[in-house]
Parts: structure tokens; sequence; C-alpha cells
């Protein structure tokens, strides 16, 4: 029987796992709420299923998934989440994750993500996935000159702190603030921020 670890910060979320995951015939051998407890069941069982929530309270499960496909390459990684930010979505493909399923979604496609996920841990499957990549392909292509920049602004930084910092003109500095209006369709600075960290351009 398939062993299987259960990581969530909300008991009431794991038990309804775990309960899906029991009937579908899989072991849940262990469960935690945070990342350093995942790690050390993970030692301690060496579990072949990871269920796991994108945020915990000691960060993201994004470091944890590059771990565990650092340690192995055919434990299934599915990723249980309400995030539904095409940016996460790839970012955990990236990591190396096997399957990626919205909370909102019914249990059963938990089930069957899972499943899919022991068959191919490395073939990453999503019900968004081809949403996820339209949003990355039609993506604005900043410079990096253009990114500098609109992380300055993140900052709060004036056009002429930010000439300052990177020792160009005020000049200069405010023609790559009007080519980051027109590529992200925005008429300010703060809407340009918003659309950029919401693009996964920057990371406020």
């Amino acid at each position: 029987m398939v062993r299987a670890l259960v990581v969530d910060d909300h008991p009431v979320i794991r038990e309804g796992v775990i309960k899906a995951l029991t009937d579908a015939n899989i072991d849940v051998v262990a469960q935690a709420g945070s990342r350093a407890q995942a790690r050390s069941q993970i030692a301690s069982f060496n579990p072949e299923l990871l269920i796991m929530d994108l945020h915990l309270p000691d960060g993201d499960c994004l470091d944890l998934i590059l771990w565990v496909r650092g340690i192995s390459k055919t434990v299934a990684i599915v990723v249980f989440t309400l995030e539904d930010d095409p940016n996460y979505l790839l970012a955990a493909a990236k990591a190396g994750a096997s399957g990626y399923v919205s909370k909102s979604a019914p249990i059963s496609e938990l089930v069957e993500s899972a499943r899919h996920a022991l068959v191919s841990p490395l073939a990453f499957s999503a019900s968004q996935l081809l949403s996820a990549i339209n949003f990355e392909a039609n993506k604005p292509v900043l410079s990096l000159r253009e990114l500098e920049v609109v992380e300055r602004l993140a900052r709060g930084w004036s056009a002429n702190q930010i000439a300052e910092d990177l020792f160009l003109s005020t000049a200069t500095i405010k023609s790559h603030i009007a080519s980051l209006y027109r590529k992200l369709e925005c008429s300010n600075k703060t809407s340009a921020v918003t659309k950029a960290n919401s693009l996964g351009l920057i990371k406020i």
C-alpha cells in the first residue's frame, strides 16, 4: 500500500484529505502542519506520496518541493491549495511538483491527481495548466533595466532616487518608466507596480 504524508496547517482539511486518501486505499502514515514538521516526517517515514498546501506558517512549500525532488525523482508531490494565481502553479511545476489541485475542486480531483502523480511523478498535471501557460505566454517582456526600475518604484522611490542609484540620468529613468507604462498598459506608478506584481515580474 502507498505511504502518504499530508501537509496542511488546518487540522480539518488534513482530516478531510486523509479520509479521501484512505477511501482510495492510500495509507496516510503521517501528517504535518509546517515545513519543519514535514521535513521531519519525510525523514522518518519516507512517504511515496506528499499532499501539501502551498502556504504554511513557516513559509511556502516551493523550497520543500525542491528539497524533496533533489532527494528523489520518484516521490509523488501534489500541491493542494486555495491559491489560484497562475504564477504559483507554474512555480510549483518548475520546483518539481507532480500536480496542482485547487481546494475549491471536488475532492475526487485530488485523489485522481494523486493517482496520476504516483504513476508519473515527473509529469506535471493540473486542470488549470493550459490557462496558466497562456497567461505566461502573454506576459509583457520587460528589459533588465525596466525590471530594476519597477522594483525601485515598488519601494516608493522617485525617478531622481532611481537615477542616482542606477547611475543614470533622470531623463533616462523617466523614459524607462514611460516604457513600463506602455508595456504594462498602466498610467501611473501605483498601477504599474500592482500589475508587475500580479504578473509575477516582481515580488512585493
